[in-house]
């Protein structure tokens, strides 16, 4: 069935709950989720002519899932310079000077997805994600989101120039809060309506295709009529019996990185009318994160609660025993799977120890007042300092880690030195400085987690398959909430990129109600 299209529709609208129920009605597509996924699904089915409606279960003040708790890294495909600055035409010639933007290609992007995730990920999906990247930030910056450089963070100085590593380069201007700000902004030029506190709870099916959506909001449920529905409500990862469930013991423990209202609903939704799961439902993007945070994310904090410059130092447990090669990779194709490392150790906790040679390299989340930290002169003061931890052992392991160092190579933050240790019983293979100069510096450290991988199983039109593996008629998903792209790992930036890349997708398809 073909869209109606609708002339002459007022313009989008932040739906109170006075507008009723005859409010909620007649639209073409409705968008469960308010993140980044969900505006780019909403915004490409406006272009397609679409009348839609955005349902947010959280209030106005906490809108925007996930995204709005990202520092808005984004992860794409370029050629060159020519392509950054054609995406952030503000950059100065003097930026440009002292910056080694290098390229990042699509071939390189392929390749980090498949060997991050142990080549498990869906080579398709994988395809249409890097494929789309670069098309799609450009589309985003059309809708008026911006970009800016990652310096300080993906790019160190050295002899007074700037050279990125690892792939990203760019982040949305405001980090995520300005990323959703800017999309939500977007939703408003658009016409697309957008309701806040307003719970999607099921689907509507009438055993052959999706015709809308069953929603709560204060006061009352509401039944909303759709050609399609598109499901961008987020992972499972702030429902702590789903996430024990799949993800396993101790997971129940986690501190939860992001929003708290991303409870799994959307895949809820779609498994009761027989959607296929799919993806690495055991499997979940986990970081090291500040072992007193509170149990869901803080937008006063944001994101810098994270603890990532983990490979200029080394992470001791409880025990006083190392247990991660901290310089494997460059931090951005670590640190998601390192979260269920420090989940795994003893009262899930770890500490990361740094001296004064490296205290210029650490992100700017180091210096924030919630931390935990401690602070000495001496190893040995530091070590009793680090509460709970074995001090004798933590010593031991200090001054093993110093002996085995080979000093011969040189230390550079920008690339993979080399620069080792040789001998122990885990190998740090990069950036391994002695740990001899004071004062010395510790930090408390947990796993949080950000979001899990298990999902949705979507076609490359973004439809939600069912069981036998067709496409449930009326029923789209993006996000979060997709599975099959990330297995295990995760390289940093991508969440953003697929949510963007396949909201989009999703979007156009859904506005555009193909849904024979």
């Amino acid at each position: 069935m073909a869209c109606a299209v609708q002339s002459g529709r007022p313009h989008g609208r932040w739906l109170s709950r006075q507008d009723g129920m005859r409010s909620l009605s007649d639209y073409d597509v409705v968008v469960v989720g308010a993140g980044n996924a969900a505006c780019c699904a909403a915004l490409a089915a406006s272009e397609q002519g679409a009348r839609v409606l955005v349902l947010e279960r959280a209030p106005e003040e906490q809108s925007g899932g996930n995204s709005r708790f990202t520092a808005g890294a984004i992860r794409f495909a370029y050629d060159g310079v020519d392509d950054l600055v054609a995406l952030m035409p503000d950059l100065t010639q003097s930026e440009l000077d002292r910056t080694e933007f290098g390229s990042y290609t699509e071939e390189q992007f392929y390749e980090d997805m498949g060997r991050v995730t142990d080549y498990r990920t869906n080579p398709e999906l994988a395809n249409f994600l890097v494929s789309q990247s670069k098309d799609t930030v450009m589309w985003m910056r059309h809708h008026g989101v911006r970009f800016a450089p990652i310096w300080g963070r993906q790019a160190f100085q050295v002899d007074g120039k700037f050279t990125f590593w690892g792939g990203l380069t760019v982040e949305t201007w405001g980090g995520g809060e300005g990323l959703v700000d800017a999309l939500h902004d977007a939703l408003e030029r658009n016409s697309v309506d957008l309701s806040y506190n307003t719970a999607a709870r099921h689907l509507l099916f009438d055993g052959t295709r999706v015709t809308g959506v069953h929603a709560r909001r204060p006061g009352e449920t509401v039944d909303i009529s759709a050609d399609s529905v598109v499901l961008a409500a987020g992972g499972f990862q702030a429902n702590t019996e789903w996430r024990t469930r799949y993800l396993g013991p101790g997971w129940d423990l986690a501190k939860v990185r992001g929003t708290r209202f991303n409870t799994g609903d959307g895949i809820r939704m779609a498994l009761d009318i027989g959607a296929m799961p799919y993806g690495n439902w055991s499997g979940a993007h986990a970081v090291a994160w500040e072992y007193n945070a509170p149990e869901f994310g803080d937008l006063a904090v944001g994101d810098a609660f994270q603890k990532h410059s983990y490979p200029f130092g080394i992470v001791i447990n409880n025990n006083g025993a190392r247990f991660i090669d901290e310089g494997a990779d460059f931090r951005n194709y670590t640190y998601a799977k390192y979260g269920r490392e420090i989940l795994a150790q003893p009262e899930h906790s770890a500490w990361q120890v740094f001296d004064a040679k490296v205290d210029h390299l650490l992100r700017d989340e180091y210096r924030i007042k919630q931390v935990t930290k401690v602070q000495a002169d001496t190893l040995e003061e530091l070590c009793s300092r680090m509460d709970g931890v074995n001090t004798a052992s933590a010593i031991e392991t200090i001054t093993q880690y110093n002996a085995a160092v080979d000093t011969g190579i040189n230390f550079d933050p920008n690339i993979k030195d080399g620069r080792r240790t040789r001998g122990l019983h885990i190998d740090k293979t990069n950036w391994a400085n002695t740990i001899d100069q004071p004062p010395f510096q510790a930090y408390n450290v947990t796993c949080g987690l950000t979001f899990t991988f298990g999902g949705l199983r979507i076609n490359e039109e973004g439809r939600v398959l069912d069981t036998a593996l067709e496409p449930l008629p009326g029923l789209f998903a993006a996000g979060e909430l997709v599975g099959g792209l990330f297995y295990g790992n995760y390289p940093g930036g991508t969440g953003l990129m697929a949510g963007a890349v396949f909201g989009r997708l999703a979007g156009t398809t859904a506005g555009q109600c193909g849904t024979n």
